[in-house]
Parts: structure tokens; sequence; C-alpha cells
């Protein structure tokens, strides 16, 4: 009898997250000895903002360690639906609205598991973060891809989805500024998208957990450009833009009965986010211009490696890349570097991680294999130094 243990129908065809590989590789050659440049994990490398962590502190002083509301504390809810409220162009988020999440990644899952199932299509504009597929595909429904143009920086439009669209066409998942290009859609292209959903009865999930972190200013949300709410899930959180990924703070905001559906659904998961992460949040709102200025400072210094990745990446007869307006990441296109190849970006980011010591995650996580992501969310020299070995691994690879 063999030992091999079968696991259910429910996760048989799931994959690893290709980001989390990356970074787990590279740990294991630092564990070997080897000297790595991690540009492959989607974390800013910042330290969260003092004021935050000292009300966290309080919080557990003052004793928030037990069970909240599966959805959140009502002050943290309150906040939030207020914050919404004054960017939003539809009608008035309430408390009841939102749901608090153990990060933006569990109100995705949630939303996907919720609203989508068994023969329903999922329309999802690529290259796209590689948890979308995964999600959609764990609610049973089927992700359907949506090629962007890389001219456009990858965006997609009305035309785009409806072209993919047939009568199983059930929701669309959308990321504003995108993960893994950097691209931002602008509040005309948001307001056509939404439009088409709207007459197709279609279900938007908006992925905001980069809307901060745009050089630009904050780019623009489904609220503001939304004029009904019914079948729009608007999911954001603190993990980015105040370097609070291990805290697991998000939440969705969505019609009532669908917030509620979520918290249904959640308490039956993971019941709620942790209370004193709830507590520390909750100061972002409280304490505005020190939250503004903290996030003000680090996109200011996202920019600036930006720029000087930018310097290092366009040079003649350099790669074509997404010319990032949000975000930290940069998509660069090598599949020069493998002419003929399937998956010339994985081939490469091998290359370059064990030959080079740099890890950048491959494209064909995203669906789009001959490209290659990298963050810029580490110090200004390790950028630089990380993009000058991708150049000189490239140089020495693409045939002349």
């Amino acid at each position: 009898m063999s030992s091999t243990p079968v696991v259910s129908s429910n996760v048989a065809q799931l994959r690893e997250s290709a980001t989390i590989a990356v970074s787990q590789r590279a740990r294991a050659l630092r564990a070997q000895g080897r000297q790595i440049i991690d540009l492959g994990a989607g974390e800013p490398d910042f330290d969260t903002p003092g004021f935050i962590r000292r009300a966290a502190q309080k919080a557990l002083d003052e004793g928030a360690t037990r069970y909240t509301a599966v959805e959140g504390i009502l002050p943290l809810r309150e906040a939030i639906a207020a914050a919404a409220n004054e960017a939003n162009g539809c009608e008035r988020v309430m408390p009841g609205d939102v749901v608090v999440t153990t990060g933006s990644k569990q109100a995705l899952f949630n939303a996907c598991f919720a609203l989508f199932g068994a023969d329903d299509e999922v329309l999802i504009p690529t290259p796209a973060w590689t948890s979308y597929y995964e999600m959609v595909e764990l609610a049973r429904a089927d992700a359907v891809p949506v090629p962007g143009s890389p001219e456009s920086g990858f965006r997609v439009t009305a035309d785009d989805l409806e072209r993919h669209a047939t009568d199983r066409t059930r929701g669309v998942m959308l990321n504003s500024p995108c993960n893994p290009t950097g691209a931002v859609y602008t509040a005309s292209e948001l307001t056509d998208l939404v439009r088409l959903a709207a007459e197709r009865r279609w279900w938007v999930i908006s992925d905001e957990i980069y809307r901060r972190i745009a050089y630009d200013g904050p780019a623009a949300g489904l609220l503001s450009v939304a004029r009904h709410r019914e079948r729009i899930v608007v999911v954001d959180g603190m993990a980015k833009a105040f370097a609070m990924t291990g805290w697991r703070i998000g939440w969705a905001i969505a019609a009532a009965p669908v917030a509620r559906s979520l918290t249904a659904l959640q308490s039956h998961t993971t019941s709620n986010a942790t209370t004193v992460a709830q507590y520390a949040a909750l100061e972002t709102f409280r304490r505005r211009e020190e939250a503004d200025a903290a996030v003000a400072a680090m996109v200011a210094e996202y920019r600036r490696r930006r720029d000087a990745a930018l310097a290092v990446l366009r040079v003649a007869r350099g790669p074509a890349i997404v010319r990032p307006d949000g975000a930290f990441y940069l998509f660069v296109n090598v599949s020069d570097t493998g002419p003929g190849l399937e998956d010339a970006g994985s081939a490469f980011a091998a290359r370059l991680l064990e030959e080079h010591g740099v890890a950048v995650v491959p494209g064909a996580a995203f669906r789009t294999p001959g490209w290659v992501r990298l963050s810029y969310a580490a110090s200004l020299e390790t950028v630089v130094e990380g993009v000058r070995r991708l150049m000189a691994l490239r140089e020495a690879m693409v045939p002349r």
C-alpha cells in the first residue's frame, strides 16, 4: 500500500506562492553562507512607525488580549468607513459595511469564496498577483486571464474585458497600483471598467493595498468613481503603506448584506484579526498628520530607489520595462535572453539567483513568462547593485 498522502481535490491543484518560494530559496542560500540580494519579497524594508508600535504596547498594557467581534472592533471600523467616505462618490460607507480581516489576503480570499462558485468565470487583468488565480480556483470558479499590452503598462480596457467575457462571467478582480507592474489606472480608466461591470451585473473586487504608494498622489480608488456599491468589494489594509506586513490587518468594504456574509465566513475560519494589531491600526486613523508624514517619507524613498534603478536599466539596447507609477516593483522583459524558450523569465531568474546572488520573481508567477519582477523595497545601494547584476547577466545572455 502506498504511503503517499492523498489530499482533497480542494487543494490537489494548488501551487505554492511563487513569491514566497523565491524568498525561501534566498534564505536557504543565505543559510549556506551565500551573500544574497533579495529583490523578490513584496515587503517594505522600513520599520513600522514608532507611534504605531507604542499604541500596540499601550493597548497590551490596557488588556487588548481577548477576542473581539469577528468583524473587528467598532472604533476601527468607524475610522475605516470615515476615511473611505472622504473620497466616496457613491453610497455612504457605514461601519457595518466594513469587515476587518487577518491581512488583505484574507479579505480577498473571503470575497472570492463568498461571491464565486462552480461554473463561474472571473476575469483577471494579467499580469496579476499570483494568489488571485489560486483564490478563484479555491472557490471552484475558473480564473480567466485577460492580457494587457506592455505598451500600456499592461493595463486592460473595458474592450479587453468584453472580449474575454462569456455568459459564465460573474466578476472581475482589479488591482491598482498593480503588483507586479507598478502600473496605476487613471480615474477615467477605472470608470470605464466599473461601468461595464455594472452593465453586465458582474462583481468587482478591487485590491487597493498599494493605493497610497503612488508617485503622483494617492491612486484613484473604486469608491471615487463608482455610482453604486451594490456589487463592489474594496479591499485594503495596513501592510504596505505603513510597513505593517507582520501585523496582519486588512479589511473589506462591501454592501451590508455582503459584509454579513463575509463576517459569517470568517466566523468559521479565523474569527477576529489580532486584537492588539487592530488597536495599533486604529492609531493611524487617529493621528492622521503623523501617519500621512510617515507614508510620505516612505513613498519619497521608494521614488528615489525607483529612479536610481531606472537609470541603470534605461541604456541603449536595454530591456523593455514598465515604468512604475505606484507600488515598489519593476517589471522587466527578459524574453530576449532565451529565444525560443517557453519560459525565459524562470530560466533567467534561476541563473540570476544561483550564479549572481540576486533573487527576483519569474514572470510566470504572474502568467507572463518572458518577464521578471524585482522589488525595490530594499536599500538604495542594494537595489542598484541588484539591478547592475541583472543587467550584467542579461548582457551575457542576449545573442548579438
